[in-house]
């Protein structure tokens, strides 16, 4: 058993070093990972899957230390289209693949060229015989559903959602914490082998969801929350997305018992918790510890930083009821809501 004075010192906003993962479409960075380490501080140089299992609930709050940090986030870098896949759900996840959980996942959208577009499910009902049939003979682009994005839009990916990043965008993904992808098709494309990348239409097949999709870019709600201006983008129970607008005034946040995930996006961050003060630049990530109780961010930039925000599962009520103790109005909450029921 730590003493409580050692567990003090672990205490403090935990600058996460990046994952590089190139590819042939563009390139990801993993911003916030199991496997990257810390390299900050007395805990400098250790994974944060080693935190789960030295810190348990001083990282993690409530959530089970035994299981994967419980989600991923990353930068996208799309020069060309991804390929066209699918996510399993968490049951699917369990019994074919043997992990913990599936994926599903969100996107907000940092830049996009003026002709840019996503794949986002069918443009009709479908099948599963039909699906393998143009799988087959080609013709399976004539039923993707494709639409145009813009920087500042928000998109909600739940799993069994057909999907493909297209060329152009550079997007923000917050997730679960798992790699599992079925690739359907790869635009005919070869790997740095040069062979074609492994397809899975079989299990593609078993997931995805045949109807014909009407998702578009998801509502936000722009408020006031613990003196910051916020911009609810997801709120989804395996994670909440928010922008925050950091400025030269600190404001203080609670942890509400989670890790807290912090990235700027356009100026540094100055985050305090613990005692201890880290400035993070653009597209550095941290994590406050749930223990930590508070932590105050601000930005010294002029109009301020531009962070993205994200916190682990937690009550959908709870952050409900956040909403409207900032003065969100019940009807606009519950459509908000509603989108990620």
């Amino acid at each position: 058993m730590k003493s409580e004075s050692a567990m003090d010192e672990n205490l403090y906003p935990y600058v996460v070093e990046p994952k590089a993962a190139p590819a042939i479409w563009g390139g990801e960075s993993w911003k916030c990972w199991d496997d990257n380490p810390v390299t900050n501080g007395p805990l400098a140089g250790k994974r944060i899957a080693e935190l789960r299992a030295e810190l348990g609930a001083t990282l993690l709050g409530s959530l089970d230390p035994a299981q994967i940090f419980p989600v991923l986030t990353k930068i996208i870098d799309a020069r060309q289209a991804l390929s066209v896949q699918v996510h399993p759900d968490d049951a699917y996840a369990r019994r074919v693949e043997h992990q913990h959980n599936g994926k599903t996942e969100c996107w907000y959208i940092l830049s996009a060229t003026d002709d840019a577009s996503l794949v986002l499910g069918w443009s009709q009902d479908t099948t599963r015989a039909e699906y393998e049939r143009r799988v087959a003979d080609g013709t399976l682009g004539d039923i993707l559903r494709r639409v145009p994005v813009k920087a500042g839009d928000a998109f909600y990916l739940p799993a069994g959602t057909l999907h493909a990043i297209g060329a152009g965008i550079v997007l923000f993904e917050t997730q679960q914490a798992s790699d599992l992808t079925y690739r359907i098709f790869d635009w005919n494309r070869v790997g740095a082998d040069g062979k074609p990348r492994q397809l899975h239409v079989q299990k593609a097949g078993d997931v995805l969801d045949y109807h014909r999709s009407t998702a578009s870019a998801t509502a936000q709600i722009a408020y006031r929350f613990e003196g910051l201006s916020r911009l609810a983008l997801i709120a989804d129970s395996r994670f909440v997305v928010e922008r925050i607008v950091a400025t030269e005034e600190p404001h203080s946040m609670s942890t509400h018992e989670r890790p807290l995930i912090f990235m700027p996006l356009d100026r540094p961050l100055t985050i305090e918790a613990g005692g201890t003060t880290v400035t993070l630049e653009p597209e550095q990530c941290a994590i406050v510890p749930a223990a930590a109780r508070w932590c105050t961010v601000s930005s010294d930039a002029h109009g301020g930083a531009h962070v993205m925000f994200v916190t682990p599962p937690a009550s959908r009520e709870a952050y409900a009821a956040q909403l409207l103790a900032a003065g969100v109005d019940q009807t606009h909450l519950d459509a908000f809501m509603a989108q990620f029921a």
